[in-house]
């Protein structure tokens, strides 16, 4: 095994006992990165001789007994999570190039635990397309298959993932935007409790968290990274996750094959992720299938209210630049004078529903089992799986719900298609339960089917 694809867990256990170095661990990575990136373009101002730099000073905290619970770790950071001295294009030629002033909360962190950041990873337009289409970045791919979108809008750190640059990859998400290129991409993602990380622009749904290649690596990011910041009003204090380790044995689990609206599920997904919940069935758990959970109403008034939100941040733009903006963002924006304020009221109030929706669905279960979305990855070059602007969310039915509740969920690799693509299954947890939804994930990842990694990338 390359030193590429080691684990954060493997990392520090190593580099503790003196076997690796954070230096040659960079230096493989940093190849790896070389090798790949010419065919995913996953990565935005890669900077490898700061992170050599970074990997010599970790090695030195680790000769002194000093080093933090990421030490030499490497790590990308998604463009639009700030860090020092690079820009914040936000996926976008319509933003003018001005470097960060300081590091985003999360990043901060991830500083601080003494990871080694050595690239940023690129995102799609405005982070609000589930592909990796955008005016400023290349088109990002997905190395299952190149032809195809790792998603967005995470898209370089999903790619990253699945590539092995490194174990640990930092996206947001505001309706899927982790899980959804997680889970074509055949990763872990999770988009944690409301308020768990940081985000130092809170907004509803809006959330920050890792994306690697397995549960743990996952786990232990996300507690490197939470915890409130002066910056976001909406931070959590530290946290304790429930205690109790994770029993299956009388777990009662909500299946949902169905979103209700949106895109018809794939035979293939809906089989692999009914192929879960019956393993988990086996060894003791109780499988109770259930009705959607959100309406065509509840999606439909999500979209009118993002649709006047992005509007409104496009008309605050000088012509020259928003004639810069991705042409599919402007003709779904450009809908948004026929709405009326009493429209926009009810988008708003649809959003409260979707959140009352689940908070109810959560009444008896412990977790809720879904595909992570109702189709496989679909091809580059397309904004939309649905390819029309006017139908932006066709897609998001299973991920969104769970940004305007605030509820945890990951996404987990149940299997592939006959075509050999990734199948995400999707976990939701109670508030504050994220790492049980972890160690649910870290538990079928030992027994669900999967195929190698994608190390080298096919033409």
């Amino acid at each position: 095994m390359s030193l590429a694809d080691l684990t954060a867990i493997d990392l520090v256990a190593k580099y503790r006992a003196g076997d690796l170095s954070p230096v040659q661990v960079i230096d493989d990575v940093l190849a790896r990165v070389d090798e790949l990136e010419p065919r995913l373009q996953a990565t935005y101002a890669l900077d490898p001789e700061a992170a050599r730099q970074a990997a010599r000073e970790s090695e030195a905290r680790y000769r002194k007994n000093a080093a933090g619970p990421l030490d030499g770790v490497p790590v990308t950071v998604k463009e639009n999570i700030a860090t020092q001295g690079t820009p914040v294009p936000q996926g976008t030629a319509a933003t003018e190039l001005v470097p960060a002033k300081e590091d985003h909360p999360a990043a901060a962190r991830l500083r601080q635990a003494g990871a080694v950041i050595f690239s940023k990873t690129t995102m799609s337009e405005y982070g609000m397309l589930s592909s990796g289409v955008s005016t400023f970045h290349h088109l990002a791919r997905n190395p299952w298959d190149l032809t195809k979108t790792p998603g967005g809008s995470s898209a370089g750190a999903a790619a990253a993932a699945a590539a092995g640059y490194g174990p640990i990859h930092l996206g947001t998400d505001i309706g899927g935007s982790i899980r959804l290129p997680a889970g074509w991409c055949g990763v872990i993602g999770l988009k944690p409790t409301h308020g768990r990380v940081a985000v130092g622009n809170p907004y509803p749904g809006r959330a920050i968290g890792p994306i690697t290649r397995t549960a743990s690596d996952a786990a232990l990011t996300l507690q490197v990274i939470s915890g409130p910041d002066r910056r976001d009003q909406t931070s959590l204090p530290p946290f304790t996750d429930d205690p109790r380790p994770l029993a299956l044995q009388g777990t009662h689990i909500a299946l949902l094959l169905d979103a209700g609206p949106g895109l018809p599920v794939n035979p293939e997904i809906t089989a692999a992720v009914t192929n879960a919940a019956q393993t988990l069935e086996a060894v003791g758990a109780t499988i109770t299938e259930i009705p959607p959970i959100i309406t065509r109403e509840m999606l439909d008034g999500l979209d009118h209210f993002w649709r006047v939100r992005s509007a409104a941040d496009l008309a605050a733009l000088p012509e020259n630049r928003r004639a810069k903006v991705l042409p599919a963002i402007r003709e779904w924006t450009s809908t948004a004078d026929s709405l009326t304020p009493y429209d926009v009221f009810h988008g708003h109030t649809q959003m409260q529903n979707m959140s009352t929706a689940v908070d109810q669905a959560f009444a008896a279960y412990d977790f809720i089992l879904s595909p992570t979305a109702p189709i496989p990855a679909f091809p580059a070059d397309q904004a939309y799986p649905t390819n029309n602007p006017l139908q932006p969310f066709e897609h998001i039915a299973f991920t969104v719900p769970y940004n305007m509740s605030t509820h945890p969920a990951t996404t987990v690799n149940c299997g592939h298609t006959s075509t050999g693509l990734p199948i995400g299954l999707q976990i939701a947890a109670p508030r504050f339960q994220d790492l049980r939804a972890l160690a649910l994930a870290a538990y079928l990842e030992t027994i669900l089917p999967t195929n190698p990694w994608p190390t080298n990338v096919h033409h």
